[in-house]
């Protein structure tokens, strides 16, 4: 008589294997992912930090691009900024810049932000997560844009002020403190610089209304 495991206790021996916290994986393919690129993140590194093995990333995630897609939403639900929308541009961009200084430089994750480092390196047949990453860019930029033209309709800007150039500007300022951040700049030099930036802020026109009339003495 055989003295092997019983069907039973083979299918709780396989069911164990599979078994693991598919958030807590995601997790730490993000780091993975945030701190090396997407390129340079082989298959065998994200299963070693995720804690599992090829079979079971595939089974649960597809493949290491759609992966890095769901690592990508992570970030953004856990570490994306955008600007509000309930204020004008300028203390728009005045908070998303403090908020960048302290969140690239938190010593609790990797340094920088992934949207703007995590293709850096990429092969030509990673194109689309490049493709991808930039399109994530030129959202933010275009949404600086948009509060800039807002605010030039209010009155709050003059009107002869490039929206485009302007948001343009502040986008080059957001990559520069990315990778002031991953040179290990501290979150004081980040805002800093946030507030050399937000003093290139054009000013608002003047204001008109009417002319005082000048007093007289008798």
């Amino acid at each position: 008589m055989s003295s092997g495991p019983t069907p039973a206790k083979t299918t709780t021996k396989r069911r164990s294997r599979r078994a693991f916290d598919r958030d807590q994986a995601l997790a730490a393919a993000l780091r993975e992912f945030w701190t090396h690129g997407y390129e340079t993140t082989s298959v065998a590194s994200l299963t070693a930090a995720m804690g599992i093995n090829p079979p079971s990333l595939y089974a649960a995630f597809g493949d290491k691009r759609q992966l890095f897609d769901e690592a990508v939403q992570l970030y953004t639900r856990t570490y994306g900024a955008r600007l509000q929308r309930d204020s004008d541009a300028c203390s728009a961009v005045a908070t998303l810049l403090r908020y960048l200084a302290a969140d690239y430089t938190d010593p609790s994750h990797p340094p920088g932000c992934l949207i703007i480092t995590g293709a850096t390196n990429c092969a030509p047949g990673s194109q689309d997560v490049k493709d991808k990453l930039r399109a994530m860019r030129e959202e933010t930029k275009a949404a600086i844009a948009a509060g800039i033209r807002a605010d030039i309709d209010a009155g709050l800007l003059a009107a002869d002020v490039d929206a485009d150039g302007l948001a343009a500007f502040y986008a080059a300022v957001i990559q520069g403190m990315n990778q002031q951040a991953c040179d290990g700049a501290t979150r004081e030099t980040l805002e800093r610089v946030a507030d050399a930036a937000m003093a290139a802020w054009p000013d608002a026109p003047p204001r008109s209304g009417p002319v005082s009339p000048a007093s007289s003495s008798g």
